[in-house]
């Protein structure tokens, strides 16, 4: 896959390829390694339309019922709930898979890390757990990342957040942010802390320590690849504490038992290549990559971080959704549409 500005370069790089290598060209991007790019004159949109659909195919899921969350917010996972599985091949093949998925459904990144912990020994709960996210997939066919043009110069911008005390086992949080370039979601990531917070402002505090490691190699990515950036990058928190922390010294006597590379952050801000920024919690759309949401907060954020498709193929995913017999074929005449 080949893509750039210039395409009169494009094509030249392409001929030198062609004089090295036995290639042929295959015209504008539509699928390449599961993801299916769907160009419109606002931008584009990748999927995982087919991917997804032969998941369910294959694990008898295509006509279950779809489900609105990907996971309950009443339901806690535990290592020793249930019998364990007979054949946890098939849990760990699902987890896999859905592993995959995340690459254009942040909206289950949390539900998927929370299952993934389970590999070792899964039970009948974490299979539930895991078909319910299938379910949920049912439902969202066409969600994908939209990606459209930004004006220069463009910025990154952040959302972090923290569940304190969150897995009711080892009372580890499980941090979440998200970046965006401009209105374009590029990164995130939802994952448990290695080490236990002794307080709800230090777990939000890690939580930003990793979002801005991750702005700062973005930022001299971007600034490689010839991008216009505009400084500072703000980074998005709803715990005032962990706010005030990384913009006042004075308050570091008070965290002494913070490790002290999280200070990481405080050296950014005052070097001004961040800034902290407070946000109320019913606006913290990193909340869906820490913890399980209810209903209506679920689709919030979701709309925030996932677009759906165009009417084109979003009026194919109803028709797959609604009709109980489906074939490989008429599927992929819906695609080719």
């Amino acid at each position: 896959m080949v893509t750039g500005s210039d395409d009169r370069l494009l094509q030249s790089f392409i001929d030198v390829l062609g004089r090295g290598f036995d290639i042929k060209d295959l015209g504008n991007l539509y699928y390449f390694l599961g993801l299916q790019v769907t160009s419109h004159n606002k931008g584009v949109h990748i999927s995982q339309l087919k991917y997804a659909y032969d998941l369910l195919v294959k694990h008898d899921m295509l006509l279950s019922k779809p489900v609105s969350t990907s996971m309950s917010a009443k339901d806690t996972l535990t290592s020793n709930d249930g019998a364990l599985l007979p054949n946890p091949s098939v849990f760990r093949e699902i987890v896999g898979s859905l592993q995959y998925l995340t690459i254009t459904h942040p909206d289950i990144a949390f539900a998927v890390n929370s299952i993934a912990q389970f590999m070792s020994q899964p039970r009948i709960s974490h299979l539930i757990a895991a078909k319910r996210i299938l379910r949920y997939i049912k439902g969202s066919f066409d969600h994908g990342l939209f990606f459209g043009p930004q004006h220069h110069p463009t910025y990154l911008a952040t959302y972090a957040d923290a569940n304190w005390a969150g897995c009711s086992e080892s009372r580890r949080s499980t941090s979440g942010y998200l970046v965006y370039l401009g209105t374009n979601l590029v990164s995130w990531c939802s994952k448990k802390q290695p080490t236990i917070a002794r307080s709800n402002a230090e777990s939000d505090y890690r939580s930003l320590s990793h979002a801005s490691a991750e702005t700062t190699w973005l930022a001299y990515l971007l600034y490689e690849l010839g991008a216009c950036i505009q400084f500072p990058i703000l980074l998005h928190c709803d715990n005032l504490s962990a706010t005030y922390m990384a913009s006042n010294p004075v308050f570091h006597s008070r965290t002494k038992h913070i490790k002290l590379d999280y200070h990481f952050v405080r050296e950014k801000v005052a070097l001004g290549s961040h800034r902290v920024c407070f946000i109320p919690s019913i606006d913290q759309p990193a909340d869906l990559l820490t913890k399980p949401l209810h209903k209506n907060r679920h689709v919030l954020f979701t709309r925030k971080l996932v677009h759906a498709g165009p009417p084109s193929l979003r009026e194919g995913v109803r028709e797959i959704s609604s009709t109980d017999c489906v074939t490989k074929e008429r599927f992929s005449l819906l695609n080719q549409n």
